[in-house]
């Protein structure tokens, strides 16, 4: 099973990922997690340019074409060949990530932006994707509360990240069996119990 976790900044995806992988090899599972962009050698290092708060020139399009190179590398190299051998992916962001960012935030081609998507994937689409939503002010305070991970992305504009948002809230919509949404402004234990049970009913086991 292929998972991906979503969100707007701060909506705590990086936090619950350990625990959630915990859960699932305590009772069995073959867990791999990974993350985008990045999850390996040549993907991270695309992270660092995309991420770098010095390329405040980068262009959307050049932006969106370094999130589909990280993409396919880690597609190729990872999560493919774990899926093949039966193990459970879980990524933080994936190609909805770009959808949402390059596609409604930055008002691209949204058809245009799909396709690049769907050349970089090579078509594989998660079996599961969980959104954790969250007011954009309350989860850009939260990011701003740890200096060292504010990046390049965190700092466009609060109107950038409402289109972000709305953009989620609307691929939820296209697509409902995909997609399940939790309020990340609950309590944090709260959220992780609410992502165990998402999980394992998509397992078709109890928590």
């Amino acid at each position: 099973m292929f998972i991906t976790l979503e969100g707007p900044e701060g909506s705590g995806k990086t936090s619950h990922i350990p625990h959630l992988v915990a859960y699932l090899r305590e009772r069995g599972y073959v867990v791999f997690p990974t993350r985008e962009p990045g999850g390996t050698k040549i993907s991270e290092q695309i992270r660092d340019i995309l991420h770098d708060m010095k390329n405040v020139e980068m262009h959307p399009r050049t932006e969106t074409l370094l999130y589909q190179a990280a993409r396919a590398q880690i597609v190729e190299q990872v999560v493919q060949p774990r899926l093949a051998a039966g193990e459970i992916v879980i990524s933080d962001r994936y190609y909805d990530s770009t959808i949402a960012y390059q596609g409604y935030g930055h008002r691209q081609n949204l058809d245009q932006v799909r396709a690049l998507v769907k050349y970089a994937t090579g078509g594989l689409t998660p079996d599961l994707t969980i959104l954790l939503d969250l007011e954009v002010e309350a989860g850009l305070k939260r990011k701003t509360q740890n200096a060292a991970e504010w990046n390049r992305m965190d700092a466009l504009t609060v109107e950038f990240h409402k289109r972000v948002r709305a953009g989620y809230l609307e691929m939820v919509k296209q697509e409902p069996n995909r997609w399940a949404v939790i309020n990340s402004a609950q309590n944090w234990d709260d959220v992780q119990n609410e992502l165990k049970r998402v999980i394992a009913a998509r397992l078709n086991k109890p928590i």
